[in-house]
């Protein structure tokens, strides 16, 4: 079973984003993923046609998850399902590997091969494909920034850049436009299991602000 997490979001302006990864390169380590520091996002999200997903996050339902198709630095060679759940404020992500081919199936409504598949998280997004009629609504590219610090097993992410597909949901196709989304400049996330080291905490400081409860899916939703 897959652990929920702690999780914070921060929404922060560009002056906080430089003293923020200053502070975190003196005491955290860049993602070893990372490359120069930071890589390119391009997630797909799922919806229903009523907007189940965007209307309970919007609405901070207690019990909720989002489907989303995602591949980094425009590498189609690995792509991950995944399938974020929510839960009294705690968050935990379950995932599985797509082929190209398996991808773009999906995008392109091909789903007989689903119910077949090995992967029990794929064989759970046909079914809800068909109960609940799910399917791509739009595409989200970011440019991160991850840190990581192995007590707590904390990992926290600078995400910037944050653009829309609008209704283009072929998210292997290069040639697909995105305009920047709405919402703010920049985003902090600060996830970790047992406890916030304090080290951390003093990093990521952000005076008079509150955690929120913001959704690059929902910025990205704006033009609908």
């Amino acid at each position: 079973m897959a652990q929920y997490r702690h999780e914070w979001k921060h929404e922060i302006n560009v002056s906080d984003q430089i003293a923020i990864r200053q502070r975190l390169r003196a005491v955290a380590k860049p993602d070893g993923h990372a490359r120069d520091g930071y890589y390119q996002i391009r997630s797909l999200y799922f919806d229903t046609p009523g907007d189940k997903a965007l209307r309970e996050k919007l609405d901070g339902v207690n019990r909720r998850e989002k489907f989303r198709i995602r591949y980094y630095n425009g590498d189609s060679s690995l792509i991950h399902l995944e399938k974020k759940s929510k839960l009294n404020g705690l968050g935990t992500k379950v995932s599985a590997t797509l082929s190209a081919a398996e991808a773009q199936a999906i995008v392109d409504g091909k789903l007989s091969w689903m119910a077949d598949s090995s992967q029990p998280l794929i064989q759970e997004l046909y079914s809800k494909m068909k109960s609940q009629c799910l399917r791509p609504k739009t595409i989200v590219d970011y440019t991160r920034e991850p840190f990581v610090y192995p007590p707590g097993n904390v990992r926290v992410t600078l995400d910037y850049n944050i653009r829309t597909g609008l209704r283009c949901t072929d998210l292997l196709d290069p040639d697909c436009v995105t305009i920047p989304a709405g919402g703010p400049t920049a985003i902090l996330e600060v996830k970790w299991d047992a406890y916030l080291p304090a080290v951390i905490q003093d990093a990521v400081q952000l005076n008079g602000r509150r955690a929120a409860a913001f959704s690059k899916y929902a910025a990205c939703r704006i033009y609908d």
